[in-house]
């Protein structure tokens, strides 16, 4: 059996992709520039654009299940459905789709659901990763974030805890069907996450409390797309009224809890180096 990672390169796709192989598992990866993927030994690494469709079929064949990523480029998958259309056609019975509670992702689970193929839908909420390019240039540079929303309740999740659940939804019969919502195993608030990275760096991090708009102003100057970075400010506003649950689906799925934000910061030092 072939198992298909798209987006093999990403923070999430990368881990899956060490995790199926140390399962013995048969995978390809896929990436739009193969040649420095650096994917692990063992994989089959291909070229591969979710926005090319003339290019899908070969990516597809001989491919049974596949992981799914719902963002192509800077924004939600287009045509969903004639890429899951192309998936079926091509022999792919199980699909993985990393996607969120956000609206614009519904399109792209409706696609799959609507397909007839197994499916289960792994919807992280707030990534830690974001803290690298939110917050990584200024602590490298002169030890300070600039930020809002500093002291409201978040549930940022270690991408290792989202390719767990992903590898068992992909070779576990009990998720056909199944819906995620995964969260960090604890609350933890922005100025809390601040000072875990300074505990991992071994030096204190200055914070400055911006406003909404300036947060956003700084996250598009730092390159990020307008609509990942009104998605990420989105949650703090709903947080703000209401501040985030945290969700048990990943001990349910994998059998121990997740991964805190502090073992996070330590995993990820060297980018705040």
């Amino acid at each position: 059996m072939t198992i298909l990672v798209t987006g093999a390169t990403g923070s999430v796709g990368r881990r899956a992709v060490a995790g199926l192989l140390a399962e013995g598992h048969k995978v390809r990866a896929s990436s739009r520039n193969p040649r420095t993927a650096g994917l692990p030994d063992g994989a089959e690494v291909v070229a591969g654009d979710l926005g090319r469709m003339e290019t899908l079929p070969a990516l597809f064949a001989g491919v049974e299940r596949m992981y799914l990523i719902s963002i192509n480029g800077d924004g939600v998958l287009d045509r969903p459905e004639e890429v899951v259309a192309i998936a079926r056609e091509a022999g792919v019975r199980r699909i993985v789709v990393l996607s969120s509670s956000g609206r614009p992702y519904h399109t792209v689970e409706g696609a799959v659901r609507d397909s007839g193929l197994e499916f289960t839908f792994v919807r992280p909420g707030e990534f830690a990763t974001t803290k690298i390019d939110v917050w990584g240039p200024s602590i490298r540079a002169e030890s300070v974030v600039r930020s809002a929303y500093l002291d409201v309740p978040a549930v940022p999740i270690h991408e290792a805890d989202i390719a767990d659940v992903v590898v068992r939804a992909l070779v576990e019969d009990r998720h056909v069907g199944r819906t995620y919502e995964l969260t960090a195993p604890e609350q933890v608030t922005q100025r809390a996450q601040i000072e875990a990275i300074g505990a991992a760096l071994g030096r204190p991090i200055r914070i400055e409390e911006l406003s909404p708009e300036q947060a956003r102003e700084n996250m598009l100057r730092e390159g990020w797309p307008e609509i990942i970075a009104d998605h990420i400010l989105g949650y703090f506003v709903e947080w703000e009224k209401e501040p985030p649950a945290v969700s048990g689906d990943y001990a349910e799925v994998v059998g121990r809890p997740g991964r805190t934000f502090a073992q996070w910061a330590r995993d990820h030092v060297d980018d705040f180096r």
